[in-house]
């Protein structure tokens, strides 16, 4: 990953942490997962098109579909600036990890001030509950997250998670298994404290991506974390 975004995701970690210090344990809210694009025949075919372009690490399509004024979270907008932050010319590239990860949890079309409809992925900063708990700054994706006591697989579940809004304690915890690389999330809930894993759980602070069909063609509008 690139330096700019591993202090960016260092930023969001400690804004994540600082909005919900001193709060109460969050109520059961639920945000269950949404994928409007599911009818859209153009995107679906172009996000199938896309995927098949990103998993074989295939610089040339994903640069083609990048808006020349792409909104960039870091620096100013623009494709350049999109190039330099993300090195898709890299192999170890942290977009070809990110952005397969925002397209498969689904998303919602949304309208932007000018009037541009966007298709933005994923859908969990676009569908934050108004009714969300103060101290809720996470989202369980999956319909089955198991709490764990420790952070570890082999650790006695505490209570089963099912698109819950959570109130999370910190965003980074190793493995109690230090041979094992899987990262945890530690977590307050009305049934108590304890962990889940990193993939089943995101904040509405983290990237999204949203795109906007221009004639016959779709392109990457947008690349963004934070509010």
């Amino acid at each position: 990953m690139t330096r700019a975004l591993i202090m960016l995701r260092h930023l969001l970690v400690a804004v994540g942490l600082a909005a919900v210090v001193g709060g109460a344990a969050a109520q059961e809210v639920k945000l269950r997962p949404v994928d409007e694009g599911a009818h859209d025949p153009s995107w679906a075919s172009f996000k199938a098109r896309l995927l098949e372009a990103l998993a074989k690490r295939d610089q040339k399509f994903v640069l083609g579909i990048v808006d020349a004024r792409i909104r960039n979270t870091l620096g100013p907008d623009g494709s350049a600036e999109f190039r330099k932050l993300w090195q898709p010319h890299a192999a170890d590239s942290p977009l070809w990890v990110e952005l397969p990860k925002l397209l498969f949890l689904g998303g919602v079309f949304v309208k932007r001030d000018q009037g541009v409809h966007e298709f933005c992925a994923p859908y969990v900063r676009f569908k934050w509950p108004d009714n969300a708990p103060a101290d809720a700054s996470g989202a369980i994706l999956v319909a089955d997250a198991l709490m764990k006591a420790k952070p570890s697989a082999a650790a006695e579940t505490l209570h089963t998670l099912s698109h819950d809004l959570v109130k999370v304690l910190n965003w980074e915890v190793a493995d109690d298994d230090r041979e094992n690389k899987q990262q945890w999330v530690r977590i307050q809930t009305r049934a108590g404290t304890g962990f889940v894993p990193e993939e089943q759980i995101r904040s509405p602070l983290e990237h999204r991506a949203c795109f906007a069909k221009k004639g016959a063609s779709w392109r990457m509008t947008g690349l963004e974390v934070g509010e």
